[in-house]
């Protein structure tokens, strides 16, 4: 079947709401920076899930489901069996099916607007093989805005045969990282705050940014107001400020756990740029080894 767009926008859904071939997907996770500052809350979306969904959605659990149990840090990638097992029992995986992935929000009691947790999904579907995905624009909080059907009767599609073979070239390890520091053909991207990519935040065990990145912030790409991306101009504009449209070149995004960043490399796709890898283990895992340094001078997208 042809490519489905990267992203869809809700009425684009709408009208393939029946489509037989559709595999709709709710990623839906919860991510809370606590009060008193320190490592963010995380939680399953199942229970919203369970409240009200669009008609016709599975639930993918990114938390429990789709993220490596074994590994000391959270929302790594999980063995590609495990991965597979769990999207075949979805109905993820047929050559003549396509998936469309959304998410209740970014972050709770925080204004970003941003389909994170959708392109997470999306980009480990892709990962494991699998390219017919696209993510929903504004997702679930843009198509309540509208007034469109929501439902609490669970999804379920056939069981599926996933095929496609793991494509190395998306994924960034910390080896990749390290070497890209020095590396003028590569460009990292920090897809945090501000805030954080300055070092002025504690979430994770030490703070800064990985010496030689660039700060793009995640939450910058869409219109609070009308949940939107903004036009491929103004992301166009952003993602150049940052050197990272450079056919000749080779990025690499990072976050805080491979969520964010995610969302980044989405729209870098979107943008054209292909040769693009997400650092999975992001700032939970660099701050988490003390020989690695860390910079805290602002080197971030001039205005």
């Amino acid at each position: 079947m042809s490519q489905v767009p990267l992203i869809v926008t809700t009425d684009w859904l709408a009208e393939r709401l029946d489509d037989p071939k559709l595999r709709l997907v709710d990623a839906t996770t919860f991510l809370k920076i606590p009060e008193s500052g320190g490592y963010y809350d995380v939680w399953s979306g199942k229970e919203a899930y369970e409240k009200g969904h669009i008609p016709g959605a599975v639930f993918a659990d990114l938390l429990n489901d789709f993220s490596d149990p074994d590994s000391k840090f959270s929302f790594t990638v999980p063995p590609r069996e495990q991965f597979v097992k769990k999207a075949e029992e979805l109905g993820i995986g047929g050559e003549d099916t396509y998936v469309v992935v959304y998410d209740q929000g970014a972050m709770v009691d925080s204004p970003i607007v941003a389909s994170d947790w959708a392109s997470r999904f999306a980009w480990q579907l892709r990962y494991e093989g699998f390219g017919h995905v696209a993510v929903l624009d504004g997702g679930f909080p843009k198509w309540m805005d509208e007034g469109r059907p929501v439902t609490t009767e669970p999804g379920s599609y056939p069981r599926a045969e996933f095929s496609g073979e793991r494509r190395p070239d998306m994924l960034a390890t910390i080896e990749d990282v390290k070497a890209a520091m020095t590396d003028e053909n590569v460009v990292l991207i920090n897809s945090l705050s501000e805030a954080d990519f300055k070092g002025e935040t504690d979430t994770y065990e030490r703070s800064g940014h990985i010496p030689g990145s660039v700060n793009v912030f995640f939450g910058d790409h869409s219109d609070p107001e009308t949940k939107e991306l903004y036009s491929d101009e103004k992301l166009r504009e952003t993602f150049e400020k940052a050197g990272a449209l450079d056919p000749k070149k080779k990025v690499i995004t990072y976050c805080g756990s491979g969520i964010a960043a995610t969302w980044n490399a989405l729209l870098l796709n979107k943008l054209g740029q292909n040769n693009v890898a997400m650092y999975d283990g992001s700032m939970t895992e660099w701050t988490s080894d003390p020989s690695l340094p860390l910079d805290k001078i602002a080197r971030g997208v001039e205005e």
